[in-house]
């Protein structure tokens, strides 16, 4: 049940029942009511509570064959910082499992700018599945330069390649081999489906 494994996972890291809630700005009655499942915390602070502990809220909630899969969603990512060290997560998504097929691992960004706009807007989530390179034509998170990831559609061309907005007022840039290699510019992610929020 819920309040066995956050009991577990609340011990296995370390944490007394008041420095977990301290962490979540709630009273230590309040864990110690929830470890002996006499009130339940809304499906939110699942997603906080397991973010606390380092896991995902299916684990959280004892799902071992879960009906769907729960993946980060975040506001960026940092270059040199491996996915799974990065803390700011925003909230989960959820995916069915057989996404989850022969190891295949996925992420997902919440879009600021309006580069990739009509077909992507400020605001929505995408998801893309993990990939060290991609198709010419994927729209994928590509990191250039140590810099944050961005979004954009990748054309390969023998000489190098073009990261492409579909926002027409923006400009593509070409990166020569030489750019792919030195700067670099590194495929992180391609995008595979998105999701609006109304």
């Amino acid at each position: 049940m819920f309040g066995d494994n956050l009991k577990r996972f609340r011990t296995s890291e370390g944490l007394s029942q008041a420095k977990l809630a301290s962490r979540l700005s709630v009273s230590q009655q309040t864990v110690a009511s929830w470890e002996v499942n006499r009130t339940s915390p809304a499906p939110e602070t699942v997603v906080v509570i397991a973010e606390t502990l380092g896991i995902s809220p299916n684990q959280l909630l004892g799902q071992s064959n879960p009906k769907v899969i729960s993946i980060p969603v975040l506001d960026t990512i940092p270059a040199g910082i491996p996915m799974e060290a990065i803390e700011d997560i925003l909230n989960y998504e959820e995916v069915p499992p057989d996404w989850g097929r022969d190891g295949k691992e996925y992420f997902a960004l919440k879009l600021k700018g309006d580069s990739m706009s009509p077909r992507y807007l400020p605001g929505d989530v995408v998801i893309f599945q993990k990939a060290d390179d991609c198709e010419s034509g994927d729209r994928c998170a590509v990191i250039i330069n140590g810099e944050d990831a961005t979004f954009k559609k990748v054309i390969k061309h023998s000489s190098g390649v073009v990261l492409q907005p579909l926002n027409a007022t923006y400009e593509p840039i070409f990166y020569s081999n030489n750019d792919v290699a030195d700067l670099p510019v590194r495929v992180i992610g391609v995008a595979k489906e998105t999701r609006r929020k109304e």
